[in-house]
């Protein structure tokens, strides 16, 4: 590997206490009770993925759970930044003790073990998925009644990782108006299936964007794709979510947590009652 990921180390090191060939389980993994985990997935980049993780993790929280956010993106890690955080995780007897935001969501990601957020990392696919599982084993989540990840684009080592590693309880698929969006959607929905993991249901996000002096629902990326993607696979509209200029400049400033929105509302219930 390169100079730069060794000098890294962190979770992409091999470490005797995570999953290895032998099957051992980190302690943490033991201590933890987690009862549901939910993946945010979308197969295609720039779909807003990694923002509807971080409003989902935020919705469940206001709703009284206690909720943990596991960036598993790993060489394109954003959560920490939407959060304002900065925190370093600490250390404890029983594994890595994740940092909490403001209100109370706990959150893991490799940005917050690198010396500075916009350094690279640059590891090959079996780093990758080492660190991911070592971010469900190592990390002392505690007691959790959901666990929100976020899942990288694409169908590679790091959702089949995720998929292969950790009891996922069901899947949001995430996507936008055009249709080239979601045939890579059906892609990875396709890979869930294949690997047995439940679909919860579609969100289109960038869905239209309203008129702020008549009110108007005006479609920015054409016509809505999402019921005839929906329909495809078989699965669930469960909202849209417009564009909004305002979520951007709370994820720029770090404060996710202080944007609300009423699109989004009745997508956390469809996704609460959809949980196994």
């Amino acid at each position: 590997e390169p100079e730069a990921c060794q000098a890294q180390g962190g979770p992409g090191e091999a470490d005797p206490r995570g999953v290895g060939e032998d099957g051992l389980q980190g302690q943490a993994e033991v201590l933890n009770r987690v009862d549901h985990v939910i993946a945010v997935m979308s197969g295609k980049g720039g779909v807003g993925k990694s923002s509807l993780a971080a409003m989902l993790a935020v919705a469940l929280r206001r709703s009284g759970r206690r909720v943990g956010l596991l960036d598993a993106d790993i060489t394109g890690p954003s959560i920490p930044r939407m959060f304002g955080l900065h925190e370093q995780p600490g250390m404890t007897p029983f594994g890595i003790m994740p940092p909490e935001t403001r209100s109370g969501i706990k959150v893991m990601s490799i940005n917050l073990l690198l010396p500075h957020e916009d350094e690279a990392v640059i590891w090959r696919g079996p780093l990758i998925g080492g660190a991911i599982k070592q971010f469900w084993s190592e990390v002392y989540w505690g007691d959790l009644d959901t666990l929100v990840i976020d899942l990288p684009p694409g169908t590679a080592d790091a959702p089949l990782t995720v998929m292969q590693s950790i009891p996922l309880s069901g899947i949001v698929m995430v996507t936008s108006p055009q249709d080239l969006a979601g045939m890579v959607v059906r892609k990875a929905a396709k890979m869930a299936s294949q690997l047995q993991v439940p679909i919860l249901g579609l969100v289109e996000n960038m869905s239209y964007i309203t008129c702020p002096t008549c009110g108007a629902r005006i479609d920015v990326f054409g016509p809505s794709r999402a019921e005839h993607t929906a329909q495809l696979l078989g699965i669930p509209l469960l909202g849209r979510i417009p564009l909004d200029p305002q979520l951007a400049a709370c994820c720029d400033a770090g404060q996710i947590e202080s944007y609300d929105s009423a699109a989004l509302a009745p997508i956390v219930d469809e996704v609460i009652a959809r949980m196994p």
